[in-house]
């Protein structure tokens, strides 16, 4: 079963194959920019919310960890703070200008490539996170089986997304905020119109992902047991461990 996240045509690309490429030269143009738009976006609270969602997700000390789509690596950053100067903690993300602009910080081995084929040997890691890059993957199903593959039996699977709130009031809050707001504090803050078109692209593609309902039943049947955690109407926890 094909299961993309986002819809084959949307204003940023006509045909499906196009993808990646806008992807990619999306976050590498606003890449200098993507902690400081981030920051602002989350009102300086983010670091500490990834820490304690990772914590909840069971990331402990000693585990190796594969932080997917990990862009500057800021989940990265949080799994090594829990996991230890012991484990290994690597970041993996198709684009190389986000990679670089993270490698200020240390002991996270960066690596490029995409979630749906990963550059790892079989039963890898113990905990494999995905910090708000689902909604980027060309197809779930082939994306869960391959994080399945390299998560040791019993492997622990936390994915962070922003989803549409299921109220028409929320929805509405959640557009002017992360559609209108971010974009413009992003833009006056960093003085980049890329950073800005980023965050543009950050709500269109939250608005047009598939529900968490598609995202929990591609996870079954790569063979996770999944549950799905709402905060505040918008903050999605996916937690899963490998069967």
């Amino acid at each position: 079963m094909n299961q993309p996240p986002l819809p084959s045509h949307t204003r940023y690309w006509d045909r499906a194959e196009d993808r990646q490429h806008v992807v990619n030269t999306l976050f590498d143009r606003a890449a200098e920019h993507y902690d400081r738009a981030c920051g602002i976006m989350s009102f300086g609270t983010g670091q500490g919310y990834r820490r304690a969602a990772l914590e909840r997700a069971g990331l402990r000390a000693g585990m190796d960890v594969l932080d997917v789509g990990t862009g500057t690596g800021l989940v990265a950053h949080e799994a090594l703070h829990l996991a230890g100067a012991s484990a290994r903690v690597v970041g993996v993300d198709p684009s190389r200008k986000m990679m670089a602009a993270g490698r200020s910080r240390p002991g996270i081995g960066f690596v490029q490539g995409v979630g749906e084929q990963l550059p790892f040997p079989d039963h890898r890691f113990d905990f494999l996170a995905m910090g708000y890059a689902l909604r980027h993957v060309p197809d779930l199903d082939q994306t869960f089986r391959e994080y399945l593959r390299v998560l040791k039996p019993g492997g622990r699977l936390l994915l962070l997304e922003i989803t549409k709130p299921r109220s028409w009031l929320g929805t509405m809050l959640a557009r002017i905020y992360f559609g209108t707001l971010v974009p413009s504090l992003a833009r006056l803050s960093t003085r980049s119109a890329a950073a800005a078109e980023l965050m543009r692209f950050y709500w269109d593609t939250i608005a047009q992902c598939v529900p968490p309902e598609t995202v929990l039943a591609s996870l079954d049947r790569a063979g996770f047991l999944a549950k799905h955690t709402v905060i505040n109407d918008i903050f999605s926890e996916y937690t899963a461990t490998r069967r």
